[in-house]
């Protein structure tokens, strides 16, 4: 498994390169954020570690470049502590985000976590519910209407609370869950967040995003996805693109 990590400290990349080599990872490492744009070209990286703080390029400039054509997790190693950095991280299409110092062991174990996601994503199904289609292997979301099929643009934000509900068809998702797997577990009260993102989803996906059928509030739990159905998974070739 090859890893690309992206931070400016010489001695926190020898460090993670020392520590992940012995651990079996391919390392690739740049020091600033236009290095880490053309290494991730270069080397198709399974796996990216990178800082935010960077010169030339700043993390999340790179987030965004390398979201659009690369689906490998990004985990974020960053001294900034701040929820909106963090938020704004996760927004741009980073998968996770840690917070400098950190202990090996939870590096470790996050790029394991990351790993085995990434590792399922070939074998997710292709879900439906009402005129709506999710690809969650392909990340592409389309709908029908009007006789037509159109595809549905998502923020990385809302898709990760839409791959949440996904995953779990019928079944209540407290708040508390989403909002710990989104944006940590200081976060856990932080409400809002979910109200904004559900509200923002039925108005791309529901008929009626007033009287949501599909995306549903349990008062003061949490939500339930409802009406999902399997579709053919031969029919990924039929619609590409990513949501």
């Amino acid at each position: 498994m090859k890893i690309l990590i992206a931070d400016d400290d010489p001695q926190i990349v020898r460090a993670l390169r020392i520590t992940l080599r012995a651990k079996g990872y391919q390392i690739v490492t740049a020091a600033d954020g236009s290095q880490a744009i053309a290494a991730a070209i270069d080397h198709r990286p399974d796996l990216f570690l990178l800082d935010l703080g960077m010169p030339q390029l700043d993390g999340l400039e790179v987030i965004s470049a390398i979201r659009g054509w690369s689906h490998a997790p990004i985990l974020v190693v960053s001294g900034r502590a701040g929820a909106g950095d963090k938020v704004e991280a996760l927004d741009a299409g980073a998968d996770d985000y840690l917070t400098k110092p950190f202990a090996v062991e939870e590096l470790l174990a996050r790029i394991r976590a990351l790993t085995r996601r990434s590792a399922q994503d070939d074998s997710l199904p292709i879900v439906r519910f009402g005129d709506v289609r999710v690809d969650l292997a392909a990340r592409s979301i389309t709908r029908a209407t009007a006789g037509s099929v159109r595809q549905v643009r998502l923020t990385p934000t809302e898709w990760r609370v839409l791959e949440i509900l996904v995953r779990n068809p019928g079944r209540l998702v407290t708040r508390q869950t989403m909002l710990t797997t989104i944006w940590g577990s200081e976060h856990v009260e932080d409400t809002g967040y979910l109200r904004l993102y559900l509200s923002q989803l039925r108005r791309k996906l529901e008929a009626d995003p007033a009287r949501p059928v599909h995306l549903i509030t349990e008062p003061g739990m949490g939500y339930r996805l409802e009406g999902v159905s399997a579709a053919s998974a031969t029919a990924r070739e039929d619609h590409p693109g990513h949501g």
